[in-house]
This record gives C-alpha cells, structure tokens and sequence, in this order.
C-alpha cells in the first residue's frame, strides 16, 4: 500500500524504512505537515501517516478523501487534532499509538524538575562564561516535598513512582483510580483544589479534552501555593500561557517547566534559529530565568521511537489486510 508519511524528519525516515523493509508498503515521504494547504500531496494515497501536530480538520480530510485516502495512521497517542466526526462522515479511519515506552516522558519530566530545582540550565550558562558563582542556584531537597500528579495513567504513574523514590508525599488527581498510586506509601487521591493548595511541585500527564483545555488558568494558578513548580509534557493546551506568565510576574509560580505549547504546530520540530519569531507570547516566555521550554521531545528515545513505529507499520498492515485494528480511533477523547 502507498502511504504518504507526513512531518516527516531523517529520524522517521531511518526507523520506519529499517523496520517496514519487510512489509511491503511504499512509504513516501513528507517533510512538509498536513494541513489544508498541503492536503495535495496526499493524493492518490490510500493512507497517510501523521505526527502529533498535523491539522486533520474537517478541510483537510475533505481534500484527502477526495484524493482517495481511506485511512490515517497517527504517529502519536494524542488525536485531538483530527476531526473524528466528520473522518466518520467521509468513510476514513483513523488509528493511533495508543501507547509506547511511557518511561521516556515521565524520566524527561523528572529532568525538568531537577533541572529548574537545581538552576543546571543557568549553572551550564555560567560555567561555559567562567562564572563560577553559585549566587541564585539554591535548590531545595526533594525529599518531603509535596508532589501533585494530575492523570496517573501509564506516564503519570511512572513519574510517581521515580518521585517517591525521591522521598517526595504524592498526591493524585484522576477520574479513574489507578490501584496502583495508591498503592505506592505516599501517594493519596485528591480534588484539584486541595492538590493546588498543598503541592509544591505540579505535574500535568493528562489529554487534551474539553474539560482539560486551559485546565491551568488564572483561577486555578490562584489556588496554588506560592513559588509552585510546574511542568507540563503532555498537552500545550492544558495551559493559559498568558495567565502562567503574569503568575511568573508575580512569583506565584516559581518556575515553570514547558516539553509542549498551545501554539507550538508553528514552532516545534523546526529549526527556526535564523528566523524572527512572530510568536510574542512565547518569546516574554523564554525570556524568564526560571523557565525552560523544549521543542516537544520528552517522547523521543530510541525505545519509543520503535515502539511508535512498529505499532504505526501493525496499524497500517490491519488496514489493508482489512483486519480489526486495536488501536482504531472510534471515540473522542474522553478527559482524564
């Protein structure tokens, strides 16, 4: 089968060709995002192969499905960004990686706190200087500490348990139980906003629903204790970027650590070095000392890139094989 492979970097290209060289599907590949504009490229594609930033709305499947498309296969869990309702109306369906090696995003999201904790991004700055002062470094033990998790599944359980290996007391927030928390010593379930008041540090691992979209805002940041870390690997849109930012302003928030952003479709996974960024919420972003932003990396380590590709090639077989696929997308996002 010819599939058109979108967002395509020399990483996908290597690990999918490596792997898919016995599959027998003709993989093309496109540097270039699907979006409406690009929706083109697409024709005469079976199926296309996307990553978590393609725009799937109801313009784009409607060019795609008019060039022949029948399926999408996501290289990503997250599918908020396809319109389930109408792939439904125009007979395409949609699969994803429902899960890979959840340890890559909750060990990143563990280096984020101690990085912002221990000032290592400034301390790196320094040293390559010759400035060999440890004024404005002080950290604090993480031990005792309080540590809210808000979603416990796979990647939020993980990070739990690397955090009580720290000495830290956890507190959850979830719709669904997960056995598991409470069955580390220090970990209890709670309502939001007694997680907001007593954490000390803040960790987002939930999707991007609805109910979830700017579940960080000005109301909630003021329930917060102050000089609160947070961290966010999971979805841009969880948080109101300009509420964190006048919360930093105002030392509410004491540092802030971002692997994703609500508009980062225009930013992430290219280089832009030589660019004047147009993103002005952003850039006031990155210009705080206590705040460290990554270009949505947390899942990337060998061990997840092949489990993402080998789920994406075990998607696409089940498809044309016309065999029941697993990992089909038939619901909404429900939140966490």
């Amino acid at each position: 089968m010819r599939v058109a492979v979108f967002s395509a970097k020399a990483y996908d290209r290597e690990i999918l060709e490596s792997l898919g060289a016995t599959r027998g599907h003709e993989l093309v590949f496109i540097e270039e995002s699907l979006n409406a504009r690009t929706a083109v490229l697409a024709a005469g594609f079976p199926a296309v192969c996307v990553f978590v930033n393609d725009q799937l709305d109801a313009t784009t499947l409607r060019a795609i499905a008019a060039g022949g498309t029948r399926f999408i296969a996501l290289r990503c869990t997250g599918y908020n960004g396809v319109d389930l309702k109408t792939a439904a109306e125009l007979g395409i369906r949609a699969a994803r990686v429902a899960a890979y090696s959840p340890f890559s995003v909750a060990e990143f999201a563990v280096g984020l706190v101690l990085a912002l904790n221990r000032k290592i991004h400034r301390a790196y700055n320094r040293t390559r200087d010759g400035n060999f002062s440890l004024e404005g470094l002080m950290g604090f033990d993480l031990r005792g500490r309080t540590v809210g998790i808000i979603g416990t599944g796979k990647i939020g359980l993980i990070f739990a348990q690397i955090m009580h290996g720290f000495g830290c007391q956890l507190l959850g927030y979830d719709h669904r139980i997960n056995p598991q928390f409470t069955a580390l010593g220090a970990a209890q379930y709670v309502e939001l906003p007694e997680l907001f008041e007593n954490a000390d540090i803040i960790s987002l691992h939930c999707p991007l629903t609805p109910e979830t979209r700017h579940l960080i805002n000005a109301d909630t940041i003021d329930q917060m204790k102050r000089g609160v870390m947070l961290i966010n690997t999971s979805r841009g849109g969880l948080i109101d970027t300009e509420a964190v930012i006048d919360a930093l302003k105002g030392k509410i928030i004491g540092a802030l650590g971002l692997d994703v952003y609500e508009q980062e479709a225009d930013l992430f996974f290219e280089d832009l070095s030589n660019e004047i960024i147009q993103d002005d919420v952003f850039e006031r972003l990155v210009t705080f000392p206590n705040v460290i932003v990554t270009g949505h990396q947390a899942f990337f380590t060998e061990d997840a890139l092949r489990d993402i590709a080998e789920t994406t090639l075990d998607n696409l077989d089940d498809f044309e094989q016309g065999q029941p696929c697993p990992n089909e997308i038939t619901q909404p996002l429900v939140s966490a």
